[in-house]
């Protein structure tokens, strides 16, 4: 795992990564695993290079959650992720350029500076009565 990624763990399972972008390596670096429910690769490239025109191929895939990813485009977030009984597993700010990607467990955002943020979800999303389920941290 590269250096600019903090992996947080909870009784030995992934629950999330979090990025700067700032410190990426030269080229495409795959941050995620492959058989992660979202994949995200960090690009660092020089001026000039071309990546080849492509399309992805259909295949049928299950997802049996939903992964999401926050990006800090400005701004400070303070996020908080728990077990999905409301423990706190980790909380720290995420500032300008940083990512965190959640894989399982529940999270929790507070907006410390004002904040542009990109949020994006693997799909299709079911609406917020079917997808989530609100819970009450023990912290």
């Amino acid at each position: 795992m590269s250096n600019f990624i903090k992996e947080i763990k909870h009784l030995g399972e992934k629950y999330a990564i979090v990025l700067d972008t700032s410190s990426s390596s030269e080229g495409l670096t795959f941050v995620t695993d492959d058989d992660d429910y979202i994949q995200a690769g960090l690009w660092n490239y020089k001026k000039g290079t071309k990546l080849p025109a492509h399309y992805h191929n259909y295949f049928e895939r299950t997802s049996y959650r939903t992964a999401e990813v926050v990006y800090v485009v400005e701004g400070e977030v303070q996020c908080s992720v728990f077990t999905e009984e409301g423990d706190l597993i980790w909380r720290d700010i995420l500032k300008e350029g940083q990512l965190i990607i959640q894989f399982q467990g529940a999270h929790e955002y507070i907006i410390e500076e004002d904040a542009t943020v990109v949020e994006t979800k693997n799909g299709p999303y079911f609406g917020p009565e079917t997808d989530r389920t609100r819970i009450e941290p023990n912290d």
